[in-house]
């Protein structure tokens, strides 16, 4: 079950069902009316594609107190009038939309206003600060939060935001510490709370966008980061400088006081050391919250089982951990009077057991480091204990309503977040499916309870997969296996341990014998061939109405009336996206960074021309962008060429290969360039094929090859593909990192058989590059560049894009564009995935 959803049903259900019959109807139209807009107005405000003017938003304010005020003062007239509370709850609508809408645009152009200067992008700044967060540790360096004090350029005083997300770089192996790239010497022992002067070089958030992709820009948004940078500690800059510790962010060294004790006891067991690690790992972001000490591959197998939302400090745990308070509380208090105490006799003990479970769950919440969805359960916690000691006696679904509506005022990109989707539509369906009251909750023995468990998960499961498909792209087959052992497991066993030994240590070596066997039992079930399944991802009405399917089919109904929810599934669970004609190719530029990756599309066959570039050891293009990218596509390339054996071009190839292990891989180097990628054919000038009415061509390299090191671009596959029509048919030239002299001799070579209407930019746009001799032959109408925001190269060069100005062709790069879309038959459109 994901995040807190059988908590937060039962806690709901706990409330008494029906409302008073002496309570008149239009007030509680009104405030369902009042809930609704609040929802529907950070919805649009989130939905916009930019920003209005704050005084558009303020005379929406106005408006919105105006609408409010009339609606108080005529509430009772309008009921008169109209009977039914309708024209009353109206107005409420409207009034709650027009304040949501402006209270969220205000909000988000007061983050605006503390944006980095352009002008202090990648430029050399002494910051004094302090560091705010628990640093984590990865395969590049340290990541930490800093809070900025005080900031000067060049000697004079300058504003940054206040919020930064730096990142400490390790010196890569061979490089010598405190090189001339400024940012090589080995990182200092970072403490939460340290005050530190160093020097930086800042960017405004930026991220990789991507069709059905991560966006970091919006997860740099919500978290309140205004910038991201790194220390530089080369050659002629100030060395960094701890001044002393600030006092502040000591729930901060709390933590990672707690981090590295249980990595010290944890490596000390008769574990080896890898399997140490990878328990330590886990451990420690169930205690403190640090998700980046699971490694990679266990991501991958919790993802595979639909248990990943169980291996880090979710709602779920936050809110069980409140029940579980709730309950010693009151038991303790109950006894008081025994004891001499009380306080019992001042205080109900069921109201302060609700108050203390509440108190305990914030400071649970704090200390695992105090994340967004933290923030939101703690929240969602505190409306139902205020709806339930205030008395009130409203259905489950309003109590639903009113906690989803506040939850979005205090946090409106919520609504863009996969988790509050899944914890909240499943909260949802648990209350259409299986509506308890507060005795049907308690009652029941081991038996009853077991069967509701494991009902609840069936029906979350069930209901959740075309919402999973949509969020994610693929659903979990063995999930219900998963969480009906993890689920209890991990949240009454192995989270408590690991809490409690931040008191007592050796608890968390019992922690990591208790936790082994459900590894091996997650490991096993996620070696199963069909474990899970990808689907391409359908479109938001197809997924909304197979939600609206599976709901239905879980109904406690007649089968009869539940098998009428299929027919709603089906369409989501068979799309497949739409394709071009025949004789039509599609081109999609993906967003990689500094890389390259092209798919290629035709009416029944697909081709990867690069596969992104290799971020580490841990982490490559392929993995993060391509995958997802073509699981959602619901492509498995026939062919993947590899232009060249440069980590840029090649280093996410592994992972696409894993994928679709059938796909022929072209390359111009080697076949033991690259062991890790198998059986490689070499590209050659001359190959050719025909797909569906569409013509590849290669056109480089020729034989010999050139197999020196410093003449991999010189050898880079260049392939080019035609549409339908002969030499009229649309047409695009993929290039690789050719240089000017095999542009020049490509240029001789193929007299007019160049000419294409789009053009990937040969080296990302380098200097070197895309000279007049190709431009000339090739007549683009448009030519994409693929490169790194702010990339260290300067790509694309100025006299580049100057080049291609004087030519008159048009530019679309990924670090303004994001993935880059070109058809066929538009010849003359790019559509940028920022835009969309």
């Amino acid at each position: 079950m994901n995040q807190n959803t059988a908590a937060v049903a039962a806690t709901t259900n706990a409330l008494p069902a029906a409302p008073p019959a002496d309570a008149p109807r239009w007030r509680g139209r009104a405030l369902v009316a009042v809930l609704l807009g609040v929802i529907a107005g950070n919805a649009a405000q989130v939905m916009q594609p930019a920003l209005w003017s704050g005084a558009f938003y303020w005379l929406l304010l106005g408006l919105g107190v105006a609408g409010a005020w009339l609606a108080v003062a005529s509430a009772r007239k309008l009921a008169a009038r109209w009977p039914g509370g309708w024209a009353a709850a109206g107005l409420w609508l409207l009034a709650a939309a027009a304040l949501a809408f402006a209270g969220a645009g205000l909000r988000a152009a007061a983050y605006l206003q503390e944006a980095l200067d352009p002008a202090l992008e990648g430029v050399n700044l002494e910051l004094t600060g302090v560091v705010m967060s628990m640093p984590q540790v990865g395969e590049a360096g340290q990541h930490f939060r800093f809070a900025a004090e005080r900031a000067e350029h060049a000697g004079a005083p300058v504003r940054v935001p206040a919020r930064l997300l730096l990142t400490w770089y390790t010196p890569r192996a061979g490089q010598a510490s405190g090189g001339s790239d400024g940012s090589a010497a080995a990182p200092a022992p970072l403490r939460a709370g340290d005050r530190w002067r160093i020097t930086v070089r800042l960017k405004a958030p930026h991220g990789n966008l991507n069709p059905h992709g991560f966006d970091y820009e919006l997860w740099l948004w919500e978290q309140g980061i205004g910038a991201t940078g790194y220390v530089r500690t080369g050659k002629g800059e100030a060395p960094p400088e701890r001044l002393h510790a600030s006092g502040q962010a000591r729930i901060e060294q709390w933590r990672q006081t707690v981090r590295e004790r249980l990595f010290d006891g944890v490596r000390a067991s008769p574990w080896a050391p890898q399997q140490a690690g990878r328990i330590a790992g886990i451990l420690a972001a169930l205690a403190v919250g640090d998700q980046r000490a699971i490694e990679r591959a266990d991501w991958n197998t919790f993802r595979v089982t639909g248990v990943a939302h169980l291996m880090a400090i979710s709602g779920l745990h936050i809110t069980l951990f409140s029940w579980l308070a709730v309950g010693a509380l009151g038991s303790l208090w109950r006894r008081s009077a025994a004891w001499g105490w009380r306080w019992c006799l001042r205080t109900p003990a069921p109201v302060a057991a609700r108050l203390g479970g509440l108190l305990l769950a914030w400071a649970y919440a704090v200390f695992s480091g105090w994340g967004v969805p933290a923030q939101r359960t703690t929240l969602m916690l505190a409306v139902f204990n205020a709806l339930a000691l205030s008395g009130l006696r409203w259905p489950g679904w309003l109590n639903w309503l009113a906690v989803c509506a506040v939850v979005l005022l205090a946090d409106p990109w919520a609504l863009t977040q996969a988790g509050f989707w899944l914890s909240f539509v499943a909260v949802g369906i648990l209350f259409a499916a299986n509506p308890l009251d507060a005795r049907a909750v308690a009652g029941g023995g081991a038996k009853a309870r077991l069967a509701r468990f494991l009902r609840e998960q069936a029906t979350v499961t069930l209901a959740l997969a075309p919402l999973t498909l949509l969020l994610f792209g693929q659903v979990s087959l063995v999930s219900l296996l998963a969480n009906c052992v993890a689920i209890p497991w991990i949240t009454l066993v192995v989270t408590p341990l690991a809490l409690a030994g931040a008191l007592l240590p050796g608890l968390w070596l019992l922690a990591a014998w208790i936790l082994t066997p459900l590894l091996a039992w997650l490991d096993w079930l996620a070696a199963w061939p069909w474990a899970s399944v990808q689907l391409p991802a359908a479109p938001l009405v197809l997924a909304v109405a197979a939600v609206a399917g599976a709901l239905v089919l879980v109904q406690r109904w007649p089968w009869a009336l539940r098998l009428a929810g299929l027919p709603l599934m089906l369409p989501a669970l068979l799309w497949q996206a739409p394709r071009p004609a025949h004789g039509q190719f599609d081109l999609l530029a993906a967003d990689v960074g500094q890389g390259s990756a092209v798919l290629v599309r035709t009416a029944g066959h697909s081709l990867l021309f690069d596969a992104g570039p290799r971020f580490g050891t841990q982490s490559d293009a392929g993995q993060r962008v391509l995958t997802p990218l073509l699981g959602a596509l619901g492509e498995r390339p026939d062919r993947v060429v590899l232009s060249h054996r440069d980590s840029d071009h090649a280093g996410g190839a592994a992972a696409v290969l894993a994928q679709s292990p059938r796909t022929l891989l072209m390359a111009s180097f080697q076949p033991d360039a690259i062991p890790a990628l198998g059986h490689v054919t070499r590209c050659v000038a001359g190959q050719n094929w025909d797909w569906d009415g569409v013509r590849f061509t290669m056109l480089h390299p020729s034989e010999p090859f050139d197999e020196r090191p410093s003449r991999t671009n010189a050898q880079s596959c260049v392939l080019h593909v035609r549409g339908a029509g002969g030499g009229d048919g649309a047409a695009a030239l993929l290039t690789g990192d050719i240089e000017a002299v095999q542009e020049r001799a490509l240029a001789a070579q193929y007299p007019g058989a160049l000419r294409a209407d789009v053009l990937m930019a040969p080296h990302h746009g380098s200097k070197t590059s895309s000279s007049d001799a190709l431009l000339q032959a090739v007549r683009p109408h448009w030519v994409l560049v693929q490169a790194g925001y702010r990339n260290r190269f300067g790509h694309p060069a100025p006299q580049v894009l100057a080049r291609y100005a004087l030519h008159q062709i048009q530019v679309a790069d990924s670090p303004h564009c994001g993935a880059m879309h070109w058809h066929s038959a538009r010849a003359d459109q790019v559509q940028c995935e920022r835009q969309t």
